[in-house]
């Protein structure tokens, strides 16, 4: 396994994250544990996760299912940099979401005792609130470090001018600020290339992409035996939408002998300011298919080829102005 720092600080993550995003009402528990322990025994530390996670079996039951793993002992959690999210909405009560202080307090509080540890290595605003003052939420966090129960913190779908902003008010309160940023990032969606990464970059942010495969039209979805995915009305409207860049893509992927959904990921980690690519399987067989993209090595001519089929951008303003 590859490891390297999240952003600016000295953690170290390896360069794949487990997404858990499926884990507790997708895929059981007991499967869920045993992509978890394929993934430490694999090298994988790094683990994502959010409160709100579990969809039809509640929110918070993700967080209970990698709970339950830790409480297996065996050192699960000393090997572990676990990261989870807050601002979601978790009650019908007006104050159990988003950023204010009290809520990133009580919901850390929440989280801790659903993944039935002491501590989170990475504490991240799942979405960015305007309504909210960035002291406020500085205080708030700068609470939870004082008392060991947050290390790290980062953000997730925030704007580049939020994160300046965000690490400009740390710096004025003698606060580490945002460490990492989780973007929405693929071969198909590339507009944080404007914006995000430049700021992400200049501040010493980890950019951690979501989505790596475009919700699958990255992985080979034109193939025959993706029928399942194919009959999605969604996906086969975006299918059609992205026809030739897809039917490029595939063909590219067949010369260079590795799988589409491999090819993908690999791209994002041959890309600058990117730490670990976030892989959410649902099953142990498309957490294999993740650990592939490791050994793939994408030349100089190949992410040419790759930047054709699918164009990306010029950092801002280089992008629109002279």
């Amino acid at each position: 396994m590859e490891y390297t720092h999240l952003g600016r600080s000295g953690l170290t993550v390896s360069r794949l994250c487990l997404g858990t995003m499926n884990f507790g009402w997708k895929t059981t528990e007991a499967d869920s544990h045993a992509i978890m322990d394929r993934a430490l025994a694999e090298g994988v530390n790094f683990v994502d996760t959010a409160n709100v996670y579990g969809r039809s079996n509640g929110r918070g039951r993700t967080e209970e299912v990698i709970g339950t793993w830790f409480a297996h002992g065996d050192e699960r959690r000393e090997k572990t940099v676990l990261a989870t999210k807050v601002y979601g909405t978790m009650s019908d009560w007006p104050n159990d979401q988003h950023l204010s202080a009290r809520n990133i307090v009580r919901a850390c509080e929440a989280s801790l005792r659903r993944l039935r540890t002491d501590w989170i290595d990475l504490y991240q605003f799942h979405h960015v609130d305007l309504a909210t003052p960035w002291d406020e939420i500085w205080q708030a966090c700068e609470t939870l470090v004082a008392q060991g129960k947050v290390v790290y913190v980062g953000s997730s779908n925030h704007a580049g001018w939020q994160l300046a902003t965000a690490n400009g008010v740390a710096a004025r309160r003698g606060s580490q600020g945002l460490v990492s940023e989780q973007s929405h990032y693929n071969l198909l969606t590339r507009h944080v290339e404007l914006e995000v990464l430049p700021a992400a970059e200049h501040h010493g942010i980890g950019i951690i992409p979501w989505s790596p495969l475009a919700g699958g039209l990255l992985a080979g979805v034109l193939d025959e035996s993706a029928g399942d995915r194919r009959r999605d009305d969604r996906v086969r409207r975006q299918i059609e939408r992205h026809r030739p860049a897809l039917e490029a893509y595939e063909a590219l992927c067949r010369e260079l002998g590795s799988a589409p959904a491999d090819v993908g990921v690999a791209w994002l980690l041959h890309r600058p300011g990117v730490t670990a690519p976030i892989v959410g399987p649902r099953t142990m067989e498309q957490f294999e298919g993740g650990l592939r993209a490791l050994d793939i090595s994408l030349d100089g001519a190949t992410m040419a080829r790759l930047d054709e089929i699918f164009p990306g951008y010029r950092p801002a303003p280089e992008e629109y102005a002279w």
